[in-house]
């Protein structure tokens, strides 16, 4: 197997010591970084593109859930949480972390953690999809420390690599035939979901069904014409444009208001 490329993210630099030299037993694991706050955390998996990112949640600055909300699209780091609070750890493996380490970290908790490592990695998907779970994981007692602007993703597909993709950013989600394209200005991606289970998902954002095999974000609706009495011509921001019914239609109209 090769190696685990692993960044080591904790403000305290004992804390990232102990982890350095307890990995150091492992044969298949490679530590190749450290970061101390989330600043350098992002830099480091920017540059870095570990497989592995054993993150502290409490940091000052920009805590481990911020920066998981801001990784960049293409990069997919397994992310093992690492914390003090049991109560964080346990929630935070709910939402979809691969694992949670507690300070101290035993070495066989941490063998029993790489074990889950060494069966995901290089699963793409499954990876993407962890991610997205914990970015969209939200506690109203103020678990994750303080609240940030909610960045959520949704994971898409280009060829063989998988994107953590801003939803802000999606200009509309299409279903042909089988696959379920995600539109944005840039290009299309491949959605790893059907579409009804990305409009549950979505149902709080700024999308509107225009059409059985369509979802557009309204913000990003440049102009709506009608041409018949029944039927509307929406046109995006990139100049694609969908059919919508009118009675579809009027409900975008009204989401445009708001």
């Amino acid at each position: 197997m090769a190696a685990i490329h692993t960044l080591i993210v904790d403000d305290e630099p004992v804390a990232r010591r102990v982890l350095r030299e307890e990995l150091e037993a492992f044969s298949d694991v490679e530590v190749i970084g450290e970061a101390e706050n989330g600043a350098q955390a992002l830099t480091g998996i920017g540059d870095l593109r570990p497989d592995l990112v054993l993150l502290d949640l409490q940091m000052p600055g920009m805590g481990g859930f911020e920066v998981i909300q801001r990784l960049p699209e293409d990069s997919l780091p397994i992310v093992i949480i690492v914390t003090a609070y049991d109560q964080h750890a346990i929630r935070a493996f709910d939402a979809g972390a691969l694992d949670y380490l507690l300070k101290p970290v035993s070495r066989d908790r941490l063998e029993k953690a790489l074990d889950r490592v060494r069966v995901l990695h290089r699963n793409q998907r499954q990876v993407a999809e962890s991610l997205v779970r914990l970015n969209d994981a939200r506690s109203s007692d103020g678990w994750m420390g303080p609240p940030v602007p909610v960045r959520r993703k949704i994971v898409g597909r280009s060829g063989s690599e998988y994107h953590l993709l801003e939803v802000n950013d999606v200009l509309a989600f299409q279903a042909e035939h089988e696959v379920v394209w995600i539109v944005t200005a840039r290009k299309r991606y491949a959605a790893t979901q059907p579409l009804r289970e990305i409009e549950n998902r979505l149902h709080d954002a700024a999308f509107q069904r225009v059409h059985r095999n369509a979802l557009v974000n309204v913000n990003h609706v440049r102009k709506m014409t009608p041409i018949t009495s029944q039927r509307w011509l929406l046109t995006l921001s990139n100049g694609q444009e969908f059919v919508a019914s009118k009675r579809l239609a009027g409900a975008v109209r009204q989401m445009l208001q708001w």
